[in-house]
């Protein structure tokens, strides 16, 4: 059922409505974005929340159950023009435990006419990463660093990582994003990111879009600066916050003595009456989408 929905020559991602069902679970249901070329995208969201189901559909690894999508300009295959066009490192980083980091890049090379050998190895020099050791005898920090070095040395358009980071200490976490913001710089606007991650602190450093998911749908889809200015979190005593059309309300907390709301803004200069308003910083607002997203399940299995 897979469908290709024509994209600006701006877009490296465009999707409509799409969906991924495996027998009756839907994986992905209605998910509809688009990512400019040469931003970094962070994908977001909890355990099952469709973000890896998104990635596959992207890499051409799965075809879609229902919508529209197009990559590139292109419909996602596994065709040799497609993926030579793609770089994407999963959490697992498969490499082979036996063979060196230069062994690894000799099959590149046999395998992508893209290939840049030259790139894989001086990124490794850099970052004093043996290039002639097992790569199960390196750290994972290192090994994720091999996995990226292979990714981006076929020179793709658009580099999709999945988890990457997820298993690393904070400093080989650090290490990865540096690599990553630097091949960015480098490719001067030629490459387009979509990183998944849990760890949104990290993601901050690098992205400057964000698409959250959650429940298999999308919830977020856009820059994280106008994600910041439009978003706020209200303080007021407690009680009910008011109803507004220029506002919709993401999370909203009451106790005893305040109501905390976190709330998006379709009117930037709104004022509301006896409430203050604060800046909220890009987790709270994944946490409040998030929370928001879980309620409404909730409250459809009748357990609220």
């Amino acid at each position: 059922m897979e469908q290709t929905v024509k994209s600006k020559a701006s877009e490296a991602v465009h999707t409509r409505g799409l969906g991924k069902c495996y027998g009756s679970f839907w994986a992905l249901k209605d998910c509809t974005i688009s990512v400019p070329r040469g931003s970094v995208t962070a994908l977001v969201g909890p355990n099952g929340a469709g973000k890896t189901s998104l990635l596959k559909l992207l890499v051409g690894l799965n075809s879609s159950s229902a919508g529209e999508i197009a990559v590139l300009g292109q419909t996602p295959s596994e065709t040799t023009n497609y993926l030579s066009s793609i770089g994407y490192l999963a959490q697992e980083i498969p490499l082979y435990n036996q063979f060196t980091a230069l062994e690894h890049f000799a099959i590149g090379k046999h395998m992508d006419t893209n290939w840049n050998n030259e790139l894989a190895v001086k990124r490794l020099q850099e970052l004093r990463i043996p290039l002639d050791r097992r790569v199960g005898k390196l750290s994972g920090g290192q090994r994720a660093q091999v996995g990226l070095a292979m990714a981006l040395a076929k020179r793709p358009q658009l580099l999709l990582l999945d988890e990457p980071v997820a298993a690393l200490d904070p400093l080989a976490r650090m290490d990865f994003l540096a690599s990553l913001a630097q091949a960015v710089t480098d490719a001067d606007g030629e490459l387009t990111v979509i990183m998944s991650s849990h760890l949104l602190a990290d993601l901050e450093r690098v992205c400057d879009r964000v698409i959250i998911l959650a429940a298999g749908e999308t919830q977020l889809c856009d820059d994280v600066d106008h994600v910041l200015k439009s978003h706020k979190l209200l303080v007021g005593h407690s009680g009910e916050l008011p109803k507004h059309e220029g506002m919709s309300v993401i999370q909203e907390v009451r106790s005893s003595t305040a109501t905390h709301a976190i709330v998006r803004l379709n009117n930037l200069k709104l004022a509301i009456p006896g409430w203050h308003v604060r800046d909220v910083d890009i987790e709270e607002v994944v946490l409040a989408y998030m929370g928001q997203s879980r309620d409404m399940a909730a409250d459809e299995r009748g357990e609220r």
